[in-house]
């Protein structure tokens, strides 16, 4: 995360982030150990960002609210455990550059300290004693978990449309990238329209982000990404770029695409990578990615002009940056 965006709340991005570490506090080493292991392994922070920047864009000439720093680490937490039980659903072995920490301990204990970091972060969330928020958070994590069952179901289908990966990466993603801005307009105390508008900039926010990661998959590199190429398919996993391929190619490539998403594995990555880009999947992927982008800025634009909105702006940037 480029640091002039975090700039404009740089002192409460440092609470939030001391914080964080305080409330890995457990009377169980494991805990803690896994637990500062996958907090430390870094990351770009956006979820909390957004519901720093979020508050201050209401009111900019106003102090951040007390309890928008408490709120961006309930929103970290949630996160980092979506993390946890990812990466055991997915056998993922690499993320952020080093291994899992399945990979590292093993897939129980991986699971279980996932459970600790969504039931502390509803611990802290009890403390806000702001029941708006209470039900922001709580439907947000019933629906990632559902988008986290239907991609799962989703697994090595081939007939898998546009719309239904579109309710998959907007369930078990962009959800969260919604929450963190609502919520840290609610915080704030901004009206309804503004609110309103913070929530979708994050939803399609969220989904820019989605679709960069999964057309990456296909035009990154391991060191850049922190992860293998090609893991999508390797799981099986439809995203955008295969299915928008399977339309546009030959039927003999739309065939060895469909082996490959139904078998898994990835013996053909470097044939299907070639059909990806040759069909136009991986630019008409880059093009919806920045579509979702431009739909947040427009969102945004209801705000009055601030520091903060501009670093709202920039984080729609640096969403689609990585394959501009």
């Amino acid at each position: 995360m480029p640091s002039n965006i975090r700039d404009v709340v740089a002192e409460e991005f440092s609470s939030v982030n001391h914080f964080i570490v305080d409330q890995l506090h457990s009377n169980v080493e494991l805990v803690e150990n896994i637990g500062h292991y996958i907090i430390n392994a870094g990351g770009k922070r956006m979820r909390p960002l957004l519901v720093l920047l979020s508050a201050r864009a209401c009111f900019p000439e106003s102090a951040t609210p007390e309890n928008a720093i408490k709120l961006a680490a309930v929103i970290e937490f949630i996160h980092t455990a979506t993390l946890l039980h990812d990466d055991v659903v997915d056998m993922s072995a690499m993320r952020r550059g080093r291994p899992t920490a399945n990979e590292q301990w093993n897939n129980p204990s991986s699971v279980l300290v996932g459970d600790f970091m969504y039931s502390r972060a509803f611990q802290v969330l009890v403390g806000l004693d702001n029941m708006e928020i209470m039900k922001v958070i709580a439907d947000t994590t019933n629906t990632i978990a559902e988008g986290e069952v239907l991609q799962l179901l989703n697994k090595h289908r081939t007939d898998i449309t546009e719309a239904e990966y579109q309710r998959v990466i907007e369930d078990k993603t962009a959800v969260l990238f919604a929450a963190a801005s609502e919520c840290g307009a609610i915080v704030a105390g901004c009206p309804q329209e503004q609110r309103e508008s913070l929530r979708l900039a994050g939803l399609h926010l969220g989904m820019a982000f989605q679709l960069v990661d999964d057309a990456l998959d296909y035009d990154g590199d391991a060191e850049a990404l922190g992860k293998n190429v090609g893991d999508d398919l390797a799981e099986g996993k439809p995203t955008l770029p295969l299915i928008h391929a399977m339309a546009n190619c030959s039927g003999e490539e739309a065939e060895l695409i469909r082996q490959c998403v139904s078998k898994g594995g990835s013996d053909h990555l470097h044939d299907v990578i070639r059909i990806i880009k040759d069909s136009g999947a991986l630019a008409y992927t880059r093009e919806r990615a920045h579509a979702e982008a431009e739909a947040a800025r427009q969102q945004l634009s209801t705000l009055s002009d601030s520091a903060y909105r501009q670093a709202l702006y920039d984080m729609c940037e640096l969403a689609v940056a990585r394959i501009s």
